[in-house]
């Protein structure tokens, strides 16, 4: 039980992480296409994490059909904890998102 605790929890900050990893790696190298476009930098790394971050959701959860369907079985089985622990794997690949588009936006804008 205490192994399968420290499973779940390890998958989560991995989740949270790849989410991150996506909206920050992609916008800060998307925007490498300004050198052919003419693009204004910054303004194309802001869109670029804002387009983003759903797909790092996505790309972090492993697409969405593996968590819909963990969820059917929670919902179906009756069982919550399935449900929650979902839930949760969510949230954090959602943090992961929201939280490199903040920091790409504090890099585009230089706020703090």
């Amino acid at each position: 039980m205490n192994n399968e605790i420290s499973n779940f929890w390890s998958t989560a900050i991995l989740e949270f992480f790849i989410a991150l990893g996506v909206v920050i790696g992609g916008s800060t190298i998307g925007s490498l296409s300004t050198l052919l476009t003419g693009r204004p930098p910054l303004y194309t790394m802001e869109d670029l994490a804002s387009r983003l971050k759903i797909w790092a959701l996505v790309a972090a959860l492993g697409g969405t059909f593996s968590t819909i369907k963990a969820i059917e079985r929670g919902v179906l089985g009756g069982q919550l904890s399935i449900i929650i622990k979902q839930i949760i794997l969510i949230l954090f690949a959602y943090w992961g998102s929201h939280i490199g588009y903040l920091i790409i936006l504090l890099l585009a804008k230089g706020e703090g």
